[in-house]
């Protein structure tokens, strides 16, 4: 089946759709989606990035769409795509100096602890207000939404609170397909990034103050009140859309999902305290969503309704015929059991997850989308005194 004639896909509703995707098919082109899970998901992605460059694919991303943890790397490659160095073979050759060395230094710094203990103290800054301060010290700085390429787009989803739906952050708007749209937004990234990640039930919520904004009226706004617009309360992107997928389903025809989303670890007497009772259920919900929405991205892929690739830090490399790296799952999984959180990853723990990405990324390309992998086999890993075998 031709993807571009294929029906628009039931992940989602056409209720959910923002007038710039509505009643549109998708269109030639490649997106890149990355999904939540603290630091892990953080620095997980930078290896399936680091495989995407050396093969020259990133130039070809049109979009990239991302939530929570994922939403920090899409942030840094974001604000120094302009400083990217390209080859002749469309390599960035400076891609370790530009991109990964800062999201190393990130995976060092101790964020949530820190935002909590300070955050709750009264007639101070909120707790996502200091996620937001440690975003700027140590990543974005001042470097505004106004200061990212045109190509490709990137989108930072979070979660209203107030309308129930996804808000998106980009260059060209932020926007609900019930509250409306912001042009041009010159919001701080650190800002965009914060309110991606402002996992609950601790980093949550995040308030954007929007009063004095101009809000465009689309068909289908619902809430246009200034109740609705002048302050939004926001939380974590992955609440909504674990993936980071809606931004780029329905906009683009091929996709690569790139999943490093936690699991719900089994536990025959779970606690029963509000504060970490809900924190299990949260967890519940999220593995349940996504579970729902990989098997949909899979099936798609499968009916040809789009082509692309899902790959997972709990995947397995040897359910992927073009593999050609190998990972021992009792090494990957304990990679993929590290929690969801904004603290310190040992530079050891930070080796073996990018060598991770990097080899399921691998695996996913050779199998699935081999037209993209031009090269011979390789068998070198980024680094390779943390070999996954």
């Amino acid at each position: 089946m031709d993807p571009t004639s294929a029906p628009t896909d039931k992940l989602l509703s056409p209720a959910r759709e923002t007038p710039e995707d509505k009643g549109r098919q998708p269109e030639d082109g490649l997106a890149l989606c990355l999904s939540g899970g603290g630091y892990r998901a953080m620095i997980f992605h930078v290896g399936v990035l680091w495989r995407l460059n050396e093969i020259g694919l990133l130039p070809d991303l049109k979009r990239i769409s991302a939530v929570s943890g994922g939403s920090i790397t899409a942030g840094v490659l974001a604000m120094n795509w302009s400083r990217l160095d390209w080859s002749p073979s469309r390599v960035a050759v400076n891609f370790d100096e530009a991109f990964v060395e800062p999201v190393r230094r990130m995976g060092r710094t101790a964020v949530d602890v820190r935002a909590v203990l300070t955050g709750i103290l009264p007639f101070g800054d909120s707790v996502s207000d200091r996620v937001a301060a440690a975003y700027r010290e140590h990543l974005f700085g001042d470097t505004s939404l106004q200061a990212l390429p045109e190509t490709p787009q990137f989108i930072f989803n979070s979660t209203n609170l107030e309308s129930g739906v996804l808000l998106r952050f980009s260059k060209k708007y932020l926007g609900d397909y019930r509250v409306g749209r912001v042009m041009n937004p010159d919001i701080p990234l650190a800002v965009a990034v914060a309110a991606s990640s402002a996992f609950p039930p601790v980093l949550s919520p995040c308030t954007l103050n929007l009063k004095g904004q101009a809000w465009v009226d689309d068909a289908g706004n619902d809430l246009t009140t200034p109740g609705f617009r002048d302050e939004i309360q926001v939380t974590d992107g992955g609440v909504y859309d674990n993936l980071g997928l809606e931004t780029a389903w329905k906009r683009y025809a091929s996709i690569i999902v790139s999943d490093a989303g936690g699991q719900l670890a089994d536990d025959d007497d779970p606690d029963t305290d509000p504060l970490r009772q809900t924190a299990r259920v949260l967890n519940l919900i999220d593995n349940q969503v996504r579970s729902l929405r990989k098997r949909q991205v899979v099936e798609s892929f499968k009916s040809g309704q789009r082509s692309g690739v899902y790959i997972g830090i709990r995947s397995r490399v040897e359910k992927y015929p073009g593999a050609v790296l190998t990972a021992d799952p009792a090494r990957t999984d304990e990679l993929a059991g590290l929690k969801t959180r904004l603290a310190p990853l040992s530079d050891a723990q930070q080796d073996r997850l990018i060598n991770w990405g990097y080899v399921i990324c691998d695996a996913g390309l050779r199998s699935h989308m081999p037209h993209s992998v031009k090269q011979p086999a390789k068998t070198a890993l980024p680094y390779a005194n943390q070999p996954l075998t």
